[in-house]
């Protein structure tokens, strides 16, 4: 029985209520014990004259305390219950509940527990014995018949799996069981993703004909995964997959973290409506790519939301080939010495014993080398030729340069990263130069972008490549008449790079340069560390690699725990399973990255099987329903103790002397009802916010906005933290941790100055925020608006994001006419002498309110008491440049990388906290000079 939030167990029982009229007839009629008093004669004589003796009926107020105690009593036997929900059938004569435990479960995997409990609670109301069943686990695992008792405890000790459901056999399992008990009742909680022949699946569990079937999934599937993530010649690229037939636009974060687990970098992957699967890019030096130790997405707590990566960071091996025997008389002029004089620092480097080509080539590879240099090999034997394709197609680097025999070669598109002319160029040649080249700047897209041209190389002699349309793509370096001197291509996961001058110093002086080293160093670096797979087993066909870190369901490296076993690696790695969940498998020597999804994976919704018998569809939600019966049973208690304490009254056992009877009734209600009621009492001068309020005015602390965006809310807060830290090193000023604000509710007087990240992607303010801003900003606090957009504004010289929306904010605020900050403005002086104002960027300028002109009264800025502009624009993400980690490390790089960039980033962060303290008095003290001057001393 049910009304609207409020239902009865056995409704039946609230016919005792038509009781309640008979009782209070009773009560009416039966009249309280008489008072007995010892005889006092004056005393007695005086109380006849105002009462009666003796009353003939109960008092009313009486009657009522007592019939609201029945009529607590019949509620309670009822079994009421406040926001009932409906029983789930579990009817048969067993219920099977299947529970999908997989990655995507982890998210919200509480909230499907809750679920499986109210299926437990149901089945126990009907002493239904249950079979309990996971899909992430093993085939073998115990599934019962289960008592309640065994199956809730067995629930409460499960936990989600980072690995795919694996429903056929689970469900096979099942199914064999449910042939011994017809007629079950099952229960699907499914996460909501297609599985692996699913299809098949759901007809096995099926086929015994239930009772009928509940189906649960979650109301959507908003999740996001990564699929993808690879180190780019130029950058690294981000692959994120959501669920087919998502609709809305979404963008989303993604961080690059190293093995520390510091934040190092950043991109945006941008969703269209309709679209399922997202790219996004990391444009940032090489070195620092090579830290990344991991990609997690913002905001995705499940396994799918982090993607580990090999060992980058350590030493490579490379193999080293030439059809020239080693002369120890004529070193200098070996294809392979300046090679191995320039790789020997980073490298390790492997050589064949085998003189004949196609035999050492096949011993490099067996050594699975990260890169192959051909010193001056021309033609590849075709007995190892597909080993070497297959190779350089898994991620292998090939390193290639110019000779006669490979001019002879003949041009090879598998192997070489450009169409080569017939014939070479050189001094005296047929196609031949008045004098030598020089190298000049490297293209940027390149690996070598950032290096600087080296003044002292010069080239005599060369190979041509076929001028095509992609020619510049492939262009790693040229010379000053334009033509290529180093080009590369992609072949599958690998790289082929092409020199073309020859390894020693006969055609160019580049093999005896320094920057000789540093390029073979970046080629080096940028290649994959195949070698670290076969540590000590380089021979060997496959080899056996213990956990090392694992990734949690929820999207954590954590240290592995007894059940991973160690992971196969040969010709091809097992896929993630219970065995080998997703992580780093390997040694600190060398690791191998086991992820969740494969680059094709995609996210398709789980399709309802079509079944004839009874289905119910339910979703995942808590249980709410509360039980009144306790309550109602101790109302009614607390009821039959104020009725007897009013009868001992009555009867004269509870008296005060000359207190008045009425007087005395209500203070002893009073009294029980303060004795079993809740200490709700409050000081009347405290509110909630006080303690805030006096520890914001006890230390000064600098405030951010938060936005709503975690990523960009941490950088703010562990920029202000690295600030603060600065402030208390350099300065007498010790600020206290800094305090995110939000605009719409908490007190802005408290801060002297607010850092404002515009983030275009955040929420509009509201008009009451911003007329909050607008006060706080006319009673002397200072708004410190940064952009952060100095390197993203657009190519066509429009209007950045950031800063239309920044626009958007300022057109609604009282704000003064702006100027970049002069040279002899205080904020240049105020502690450091500063000519500029970077942040992780340089070259926005920091805006400031316009000098005051005398002679326009109306150019009036916002208020002038303390000299200090009340608003500060700049685009150079200040937050990133000032951000700490926990360990007081730098986590974001300032770009271009001047070492000095974040110092001076520090200190204009000084210098406008100085300024903003201090005021006019600063400003005093710049021209004290001038000063005296008027003064006449």
């Amino acid at each position: 029985m049910s009304w609207l939030p409020l239902s009865f167990g056995v409704p039946a029982v609230l016919w005792g209520l038509l009781a309640l009229p008979v009782i209070w007839w009773l009560l009416r009629l039966t009249p309280p014990k008489p008072l007995v008093e010892i005889f006092p004669p004056l005393k007695i004589l005086a109380r006849v004259a105002k009462r009666e003796e003796t009353p003939s009926k109960s008092p009313w107020w009486l009657t009522l305390l007592r019939l609201a105690m029945a009529a607590l009593i019949v509620f309670a036997i009822a079994d009421p219950v406040l926001n009932p929900r409906e029983r789930l059938p579990a009817n048969g004569n067993l219920l099977a509940i299947v529970m999908d435990n997989g990655w995507s479960s982890a998210s919200d995997w509480q909230m499907r527990v809750a679920t499986a409990q109210r299926l437990i609670n149901d089945a126990e109301a009907n002493e239904t014995p249950i079979m309990l069943a996971f899909t992430a686990e093993k085939p073998n695992q115990e599934i019962g018949p289960f008592t309640a008792g065994e199956a809730r405890d067995r629930l409460a000790a499960m936990k989600p799996r980072p690995l795919p459901t694996n429903r056929p056999d689970t469900m096979a399992r099942v199914g064999d069981e449910l042939a011994k008990h017809p007629g079950a009742s099952i229960a699907m909680l499914t996460d909501g993703l297609a599985g692996e022949n699913d299809p098949d699946s759901f007809a096995k569990l099926l086929e015994q004909k239930p009772a009928n079937l509940v189906w649960v999934q979650p109301d959507s599937l908003p999740m996001l995964a990564m699929t993808a993530a690879n180190n780019e010649i130029d950058r690294f690229s981000i692959t994120v997959a959501r669920a087919v037939g998502t609709i809305a636009p979404r963008i989303v974060t993604a961080g690059a973290l190293d093995n520390k687990g510091r934040r190092i970098g950043d991109a945006t992957i941008t969703f269209g409506p309709g679209e399922t699967s997202g790219t996004g890019e990391i444009v940032v030096p090489f070195e620092l790519r090579n830290d990344f130790a991991s990609i997690v997405l913002d905001g995705e707590r499940h396994a799918a939301g982090i993607r580990v990566l090999d060992n980058t960071d350590k030493r490579r091996r490379v193999g080293l080939l030439s059809q020239s025997p080693l002369d120890d008389s004529r070193l200098l002029l070996s294809p392979t010495y300046y090679l191995r004089r320039a790789l020997e620092p980073f490298a390790d480097i492997v050589e064949p014993q085998n003189p004949e080509i196609g035999q050492a080539m096949t011993e490099v590879l067996n050594q699975k080398p990260a890169i192959i240099v051909m010193a001056d090999v021309g033609v590849v034997p075709e007995a190892v030729r597909p080993a070497l394709l297959k190779w350089l197609r898994d991620g292998g680097t090939l390193v290639r340069f110019a000779s006669s025999t490979l001019l002879q070669a003949g041009n090879d598109a598998d192997l070489l990263p450009v169409t080569l002319r017939a014939g070479e160029r050189q001094l005296g040649g047929a196609l031949s130069w008045t004098e030598p080249q020089p190298v000049t700047e490297f293209p940027p897209t390149g690996p070598f972008a950032d290096l600087t041209p080296p003044s002292e190389v010069t080239v005599s002699r060369q190979i041509l490549a076929e001028p095509t349309p992609d020619l510049i793509d492939h262009t790693w370096a040229t010379l000053a008449d334009g033509t290529p001197l180093v080009t590369g291509d992609r072949r599958g996961k690998g790289i082929v790079v092409l020199f073309h001058v020859t390894p020693q110093a006969t055609w160019s002086n580049l093999p005896i340069s320094g920057t000789f080293v540093e390029m073979m160093r970046r080629i080096v670096q940028l290649s994959r560390n195949q070698g670290a797979v076969a540590t000590g087993e380089s021979s060997a066909e496959s080899a056996r690699l213990a956990p090392f870190r694992l990734i949690s369901a929820d999207g954590q490296l954590v240290p592995p725990d007894g059940e991973a076993r160690p992971l196969e690696t040969g010709k091809k790695i097992a896929p993630v399973s219970i065995d080998n969940p997703p992580g780093l498998y390997g040694t600190e020597e060398g690791l191998v990255a086991h992820n969740l999804l494969d680059a094709d994976a995609k996210l398709t919704p789980i399709v309802r099987p079509q079944v004839s018998v009874p289905m119910l569809t339910e979703r995942y939600a808590e249980d709410q329903s509360t039980d009144l019966k306790g309550p109602l049973l101790l109302a009614a208690l607390l009821f039959f103790l104020i009725d007897g304490l009013i009868v001992l009254w009555m009867a004269g056992r509870l008296r005060w002397q000359n207190a008045r009877p009425a007087a005395n009734a209500a203070a002893m209600i009073l009294a029980c009802v303060v004795a079993f009621a809740p200490d709700v009492s409050h000081a009347q001068d405290s509110k909630p916010d006080d303690a805030t309020a006096i520890d914001a005015v006890s230390v000064t602390h600098l405030a951010y906005v938060i936005t709503g965006d975690n990523s960009v809310d941490n950088i703010s807060k562990a920029g202000l933290t690295g600030l603060s830290q600065f402030l208390i090193e350099k300065t007498a000023l010790e600020p206290g941790e800094p305090r995110g604000v939000d605009l719409n509710r908490d007190e802005l007087a408290f801060y002297p100055l607010i850092y404002w990240p515009i983030d275009a992607n955040a929420q509009m303010p509201s008009q009451e925020a911003i007329a909050r801003i607008d006060a706080y900003m006319k009673e002397g606090g200072t708004v410190l608006f940064d952009t952060r957009d100095q390197f993203s504004s657009p190519m066509d010289g429009s209007t950045s994001p950031a800063t239309q929306r920044l626009r958007d904010i300022l057109v609604n605020l009282n704000v003064p006419p702006l100027e970049p900050v002069p040279e002899d403005h205080v904020l240049s002086k105020a502690f450091f002498i500063l000519k500029s104002f970077p942040g992780r960027y340089d070259g926005s300028p920091l805006w400031v309110e316009a000098s005051l002109d005398a002679s326009n009264p109306d150019n009036a800025p916002v208020r002038t008491g303390d000299g200090v502009s009340p608003i500060l624009i700049t685009g150079n993400d200040f937050a990133g440049a000032w951000a700490v980690d926990d360990s007081g490390a730098s986590m974001l790089p300032t770009i271009p990388g001047d070492p000095m960039q974040r110092i001076y980033a520090y200190r204009a962060g000084v210098n406008i906290v100085m300024y903003m303290l201090t005021g006019n008095y600063k400003s005093d003290q710049v021209h004290v000079p001038a000063l005296l001057e008027r003064l006449g001393q």
